[in-house]
């Protein structure tokens, strides 16, 4: 009977095998993490992008229209009457040719009228004839949601 030998003290030694491999996974933790701060950054800004002229927008019941991928040209009448064009005033006696000044640059003919609720109808429709001229005759009139209908449901 005989005995085994083992040479080496039983241990072998890897060669080359001690050092840590290097990880080929991609941590997505810290993307996510960005990601969900700047979607959180953008949600806060984007409400404070929008036109700032202070109006009080009367109440309708009519749906608002579809977006257009160009900015919209916003006309304001402030309670005042004074019209602004986006944020910038305007006297009424340079509206039209502004108005033909801006429709040269623009793709779309469409325009916003926003009017505070107190403005004179007699206001608003000097103002949409001067859009007319101006060569913008796709009008639309900002209202507020949420208004009084004229179809009174039976009870």
């Amino acid at each position: 009977m005989g005995a085994a030998i083992q040479q080496g003290g039983g241990r072998r030694r890897r060669r080359g095998r001690s050092r840590a491999r290097p990880m080929s996974e991609i941590n997505v933790t810290p993307f996510v993490d960005v990601m969900l701060v700047l979607l959180i950054i953008f949600m806060v800004a984007a409400p404070l992008m929008t036109v700032g002229v202070p109006v009080e927008l009367p109440k309708t019941a009519a749906s608002a229209l579809p977006g257009d991928d160009e900015e919209p040209l916003t006309v304001t009448i402030t309670a005042t009457g004074a019209i602004q064009i986006q944020t910038t005033d305007t006297p009424a006696d340079q509206l039209v040719a502004k108005l033909r000044a801006i429709a040269v640059e623009r793709d779309s003919d469409r325009v916003f009228l926003r009017a505070d609720g107190s403005v004179s109808y007699e206001v608003v429709m000097q103002v949409l004839g001067a859009l007319n001229a101006g060569g913008f005759s796709n009008v639309g009139l900002v209202t507020d949601t949420g208004g009084p209908t004229l179809d009174k449901p039976e009870e």
